[in-house]
């Protein structure tokens, strides 16, 4: 059976507690680990916090859509912005770019998303915002199914 949630909200800074949170609240039902709860709170926080600073240079009157589904013990969440979009996406992923230097960002956010999660994907048009769709299995299940 395939479960899931949607959330929108504010594209404000303290909204990215309640993403992790809800998101967290969410995945429980499948018991996961602590490591795996904790590193799919990080990827959300990751996510958002982009919207929130690069899709939306930290404007805090446009809304950002994040989706859960459980699916046989896999996690898939999208999180949405429809902000200024990404110029060039591949570079984007590259560990330590950022578009905001003078923000002091690490640009790590990106190579943290695909280090915690099994597949990422990150779609992106100019002037329309940007969407990553991300999925993990979780241990507990992944060993159900040997």
């Amino acid at each position: 059976m395939k479960n899931e949630m949607c959330i929108e909200f504010s594209s404000l800074s303290q909204n990215e507690s309640f993403a992790r949170v809800a998101v967290g609240a969410f995945i429980s039902q499948l018991d996961p680990t602590m490591e795996e709860l904790t590193e799919i709170k990080t990827v959300v926080s990751e996510a958002v916090t982009n919207a929130i600073i690069h899709g939306y240079n930290n404007e805090p009157h446009h809304k950002i859509k994040v989706s859960c589904y459980i699916y046989d013990g896999e996690v898939e969440i999208t999180i949405k912005d429809n902000g200024i979009g990404i110029v060039n996406v591949e570079e984007a992923r590259q560990p330590l770019f950022t578009s905001k230097p003078e923000l002091e960002r690490s640009g790590m956010g990106f190579t943290i998303i695909e280090n915690f999660m099994d597949a990422v994907e990150v779609l992106s048009v100019i002037g329309e915002g940007t969407t990553i769709h991300m999925r993990k299995q979780l241990v507990k299940n992944k060993m159900a199914c040997k």
